[in-house]
């Protein structure tokens, strides 16, 4: 089996992202929200081995009957964080964990070499996690403060919440702007502002950056 490293790390991280985004997805319209959970702890795992733990041989995670345990053991942890009440703990948790590992895939993309495709990919990465950094935002807020957005119907817990802000946060990334869910409160508008700014700055001047330099570095004549 091939082992994961900094030439490849991105591609397993693509993949399980993804793989959260559209298990998320498919929990929401056909299965329960234990299904969520699953696709969350997956994530969570391949996160700390492709981006935390790619240069430790060490790391007890990369063997291969320890990455399934781990991942059914941080979904148990997770499910019962929910029902004994600690939703917000378990969301402020994920919420750093998400920044920290994106703190880190900024460092590996940005300060370790030349450009490649696994670095453009990481690039991409970064963008997804901004994302659901925002997501996980949007859910705090309105778990804490009623009605901060509009059009979300009766939901009141973050397993019902959370996919529809991860719908609307890469919406708002990106600046399509649908309309169907929207701000009310001022911190949550300014939330939502500050995202649309930094997702249009980071598409315009980080990847694409990298990606000229990844085609100038192409195109040179190799000795």
């Amino acid at each position: 089996m091939k082992k994961m490293s900094q030439s490849d790390n991105f591609v397993y991280l693509t993949f399980s992202l993804i793989l959260l985004l559209l298990g998320t997805a498919l929990a929401q319209q056909f299965f329960s929200y234990s299904v969520q959970h699953l696709m969350q702890s997956t994530t969570v795992i391949t996160l700390i081995v492709a981006v935390w733990g790619v240069d430790s041989e060490r790391l007890i995670l990369r063997k291969a009957l320890i990455f399934p345990v781990a991942i059914v053991a941080v979904a148990l942890i997770t499910f019962w964080l929910d029902s004994t009440g600690f939703d917000h703990i378990h969301l402020f948790l994920l919420l750093i964990f998400f920044i920290t590992t994106a703190q880190k895939t900024a460092k590996q993309v940005l300060f370790t070499g030349e450009i490649d495709g696994n670095k453009i990919l990481g690039a991409i990465c970064l963008y997804l996690l901004m994302g659901l950094i925002w997501a996980i935002l949007f859910t705090l807020m309105q778990l804490s403060f009623v009605d901060a957005f509009q059009n979300l119907g009766d939901n009141t817990e973050w397993f019902t919440l959370f996919p529809d802000f991860i719908y609307f946060s890469f919406v708002t990334l990106t600046t399509l702007g649908f309309g169907d869910i929207s701000p009310v409160q001022p911190v949550a508008r300014f939330l939502v502002y500050l995202e649309a700014i930094v997702g249009q700055f980071y598409l315009a001047i980080l990847v694409a950056s990298l990606v000229g330099s990844r085609m100038s570095s192409l195109a040179k004549p190799h000795k």
